[in-house]
């Protein structure tokens, strides 16, 4: 199956932008990766979070993280 793609132009504050450029040297990685990555785990954490709290709002029960996780993936 085919990813599509799209093509954005983001502004880097200098100190992100010299944080990108060292990744990518240190793991030849493309920027394009080093940011579809990050992107990729910051939505992630996101959701994450949200059912954490809708699952912590609904119940008196302790939830681990490994079990919200399960919940997400």
């Amino acid at each position: 199956m085919r990813r599509m793609s799209k093509s954005i132009t983001l502004e880097l504050p200098e100190r992100v932008e010299a944080a990108l450029v060292e990744v990518t040297r240190e793991e030849g990685l493309s920027p394009n990766e080093v940011v579809a990555t990050a992107l990729d785990d910051y939505f992630f954490i996101r959701k994450f979070r949200r059912v954490r709290d809708k699952m912590l709002s609904q119940t008196q029960q302790v939830y681990t993280d490994e079990e919200i996780f399960e919940s997400v993936s």
